[in-house]
């Protein structure tokens, strides 16, 4: 019998397996520090943060991305038929836990490796604290909400968000309180958003709203309203009673902006007038852009 092909790429590739063996350390390495972290008694919510923090973890992680993309282009120059490949890639990887022979020696290294995709996948996409899109994941919907309103004629509104009275929450109570705080909103947020709207953390207490199709400024408005509405909603955290409230901006497409560029800082934009006012929502207007300072991380 024939040996699978992707056996045979890896024998005839040293380079391959040596990238693969690294990669598998290094995340050895975090695996074990997890560990610790678990014996030591961290919570749930400490190794989170300080996964989210660790640097050198991030580096790793994005070393190993940049290793698998080129075990990829080693095997996909090793072989012609790379459609046989990957189904024999596929199976493999199903049939790994019910036959520990499919692969010798290398069914490890392609177990982990397809976590590792999984995992660097989900990094890329969601924000580790609330688990919801992060900045990210938000421009590519918002670009492609912003190809349909031009198609279809529709229009669409981002709101920037930005959480008020939080900072005195993280400062007295810390941090892991600050971060359930933030992973309540968003909940909220979540619930409230139609499936075809996307909200993310944009960072720190901002959050980003994509209305897509909204139909009218008073539909946005009532909908902003009722989002600053739901997160003063007091928020519970073992014995204490904590409430935060919001300054929202809206820019909305096509006039406050054409590209997903301009909304965001336009919405940026109103989210100050509306700090400064205190008097609710605010839509973007020229008037915002001569008095506000757009931010260069708007963006």
């Amino acid at each position: 019998m024939r040996p699978p092909l992707l056996e045979v790429a890896l024998k005839k590739n040293q380079s391959v397996r040596a990238m693969l063996k690294s990669c598998i350390t290094g995340l050895s390495s975090v695996n074990e520090w997890m560990r610790e972290g678990i014996k030591k008694g961290y919570t749930f919510y400490e190794i989170e943060k300080a996964l989210a923090q660790n640097e050198s973890v991030e580096d790793r992680i994005r070393e190993c991305m940049g290793q698998l993309h080129a075990v990829n282009t080693a095997l996909t120059q090793e072989i012609s038929d790379h459609g046989h490949l990957n189904r024999e890639l596929v199976n493999a990887l199903q049939t790994l836990p019910g036959n520990k022979d499919a692969l010798p020696d290398l069914q490890d290294v392609w177990s982990i490796a397809h976590e590792v995709v999984k995992e660097i996948k989900k990094r890329s996409l969601t924000d580790f604290v609330t688990n919801i899109p992060n900045r990210e994941l938000f421009h590519d919907r918002l670009e492609q909400a912003l190809a349909l309103a031009k198609r279809h004629d529709w229009d669409l509104a981002v709101m920037f968000i930005d959480l008020d009275r939080f900072k005195p929450i993280n400062d007295i109570y810390g941090h892991a309180v600050g971060d359930r705080v933030l992973k309540t909103v968003a909940q909220r947020l979540d619930i409230e958003a139609r499936s075809e709207d996307t909200i993310c953390r944009y960072g720190g207490d901002e959050f980003l709203y994509l209305l897509v199709n909204p139909q009218g400024t008073q539909n946005i408005q009532r909908i902003a309203h009722k989002v600053s509405t739901l997160i003063s909603s007091a928020v519970v955290i073992d014995d204490s009673v904590l409430t935060v409230a919001s300054s929202i901006g809206i820019a909305v497409y096509p006039e406050n902006g054409t590209s997903g560029e301009d909304l965001v800082a336009n919405a940026d934009a109103a989210m100050y007038r509306a700090k400064e006012a205190s008097t609710g929502p605010v839509f973007f207007d020229e008037s915002i852009r001569a008095k506000f300072t757009l931010r260069p991380d708007a963006t």
